[in-house]
C-alpha cells in the first residue's frame, strides 16, 4: 500500500451530500448495532436474573451482535461502506479509500450513534443500566490490551480482504461478516 493513497481531503468534502449522507448512514448502522447487541444482552440479563455470564448467554450474545452486525453493514454497505466501527473507518483510511475528512464525519457519526443507542436503549427499558465491558478476574490491562489490539486486527483485516481487496463483494461475502 503506497502512502501516495491517504488523502487529507478538501474541506468542501464535509459539506458534501454524499458525504453527509455517508455519515448518516454510517450513524444509523451504528445506532442499530449498538443498540440491538447491547439490547439483547440487557433483556436476556433481566430474563434470567443476571445470569449474561452463563454460557447460554455468551451464545446467545454472540448470535445477537452477529445478527446485529449484519444489518448494520447491510444497511450501510452502499452508502458509506458500512464500517460502523471507528477501527474499520481508520482501516479504509490508511488503505486510500477514504479521505481523512470523511473518515472524521464516519467517526464522529459512529459515535453519536452509539451514545444515541445508549440513551434510547435506558429510555427505552425505564433507566436499566446499560452494560459496559470490564476486565475478567485475573486479567492485567495489559493482557486486555494486547488481545483488543490482536482481535481489533482481524477484524479491520477480513474487513478489508472482503471489502476492498475483490473487486465486486458479493451478498454472501457480507453475510460472513455478521
Amino acid at each position: 500500500m503506497p502512502f501516495r493513497d491517504i488523502a487529507v481531503g478538501r474541506p468542501e468534502e464535509a459539506t458534501h451530500p454524499d458525504a453527509l449522507r455517508a455519515a448518516l448512514a454510517e450513524f444509523i448502522s451504528t445506532l442499530i448495532f449498538v443498540f440491538a447487541g447491547s439490547g439483547s444482552g440487557m433483556a436476556f440479563n433481566k430474563l434470567t436474573d443476571n445470569g449474561s455470564t452463563t454460557p447460554a448467554g455468551l451464545v446467545a450474545a454472540s448470535l445477537a451482535h452477529g445478527f446485529a452486525l449484519f444489518v448494520a453493514v447491510s444497511v450501510g454497505a452502499n452508502i458509506s461502506g458500512g464500517h460502523v466501527n471507528p477501527a474499520v473507518t481508520f482501516g479504509a483510511f490508511v488503505g486510500g479509500n477514504i479521505t481523512l475528512l470523511r473518515g472524521i464525519l464516519y467517526w464522529i457519526a459512529q459515535l453519536l450513534g452509539s451514545t444515541v443507542a445508549c440513551l434510547l436503549l435506558k429510555f427505552a427499558t425505564s433507566g436499566l443500566t446499560v452494560p459496559a465491558f470490564g476486565l475478567s478476574s485475573g486479567v492485567g490491562v495489559w493482557n486486555a490490551f494486547v488481545f483488543e489490539i490482536v482481535m481489533t486486527f482481524g477484524l479491520v483485516y477480513t474487513v478489508w480482504r472482503l471489502r476492498w481487496s475483490l473487486n465486486e463483494p458479493s451478498c454472501f461475502i457480507w453475510s460472513c461478516l455478521g
